[in-house]
């Protein structure tokens, strides 16, 4: 087994680091991490749904789509994460029990009363500090999770608290539970830097023949180029969101906008704008350029440079119309 420290707090090269470690290494290895402010959503998630983009955008959170199932969980460098992987045991896949009881070993060595509750959710006093996920490939599994440590929890709710909007998909939702910080309920306390050596070390010693592993130029290079191909792209984290319908109704001083939208593959394929505002212009002109973009604000933001919105919808800001995506 080799143990990897990873110093990288780059989202997209973590996540993909991931994915190299599971289809490119051959050694059984555990990887201890850290992310700066990211949500990372479920492989089969509609990351529109998940979260409030206009929350993302403004505190500059990255998004990353990851190669396992389940919900959302928010990332930020108060949380440590560790990826377990080895070859595919007969009952390895969804035995949570077997990946997660030696960080409630860990805890329980610190004073920490931490327990595996339902199928993947780690807790404490009832509390979900850890959730868990895995995938499967090359007949290899990888069993990653979350530990709230400190984590920014204003941050977590902001982001992970999507819009007031109706969206009808096929993706998988995340379930919301009441969260803690391991740093809450220890006995001493310490920093997240502490922490995260004091896991490190316990995994030295708990696990048999660890050595340390340390990344070499070509893996890193392997990494970037995966982040390029896939987990820097907006094809990956929000193209291969499930197809869905979205819709948003808002009361302006000037009237009422309901704007609803058929997106495939992230695009917006049909859009429609209903309500009783009054324009110029014939609605459907707008509706017609905004259709065949991708259900992105930024490629939204740059289409309306070239119109005068106003003349579909008298009164609204661009900035007004923006947010109703």
């Amino acid at each position: 087994m080799k143990l990897l420290i990873n110093q990288s707090t780059d989202p997209t090269f973590n996540l993909a680091l991931e994915e190299y470690a599971l289809t490119q290494m051959k050694h059984d290895i555990i990887i201890l991490w850290r992310n700066l402010p990211s949500v990372i959503i479920g492989c089969n998630q509609n990351a529109v749904e998940e979260m409030d983009l206009d929350y993302i955008q403004d505190n500059n959170i990255t998004v990353i789509r990851r190669l396992s199932g389940g919900g959302a969980v928010f990332h930020d460098l108060g949380n440590i994460n560790f990826t377990v992987i080895h070859e595919l045991g007969k009952d390895d896949f969804s035995n949570y029990q077997k990946f997660t009881s030696p960080i409630c070993d860990f805890l329980q060595s610190l004073g920490v009363d931490a327990r595996l509750q339902g199928r993947n959710d780690l807790t404490i006093d009832g509390m979900k500090f850890s959730g868990n996920a895995q995938a499967v490939k090359n007949n290899r599994i990888m069993h990653h999770g979350t530990i709230l440590f400190n984590a920014d929890v204003d941050h977590l709710a902001g982001a992970l608290k999507p819009n007031q909007v109706k969206i009808e998909s096929k993706g998988v939702k995340s379930v919301r539970s009441r969260v803690t910080n391991v740093a809450d309920h220890l006995p001493v306390s310490m920093s997240v830097e502490e922490f995260f050596d004091r896991m490190a070390e316990y995994f030295r010693k708990s696990t048999d023949s660890i050595t340390e592993y340390v990344l070499t130029p070509k893996d890193i290079s392997a990494v970037r180029e995966l982040v390029e191909e896939k987990y820097g792209s907006w094809e990956w984290n929000f193209g291969k969101s499930p197809d869905y319908n979205y819709e948003r109704i808002v009361r302006f001083p000037f009237g009422i906008v309901d704007l609803r939208l058929t997106v495939t593959a992230g695009i917006m394929e049909q859009v429609n704008i209903f309500g009783d505002f009054f324009g110029v212009q014939d609605k459907a002109a707008l509706e017609q350029q905004l259709s065949g973009v991708r259900h992105y604000r930024d490629d939204i933001s740059h289409v309306l440079e070239r119109i005068d919105l106003k003349q579909y919808i008298h009164g609204i800001t661009v900035d007004e119309f923006l947010d109703l995506f």
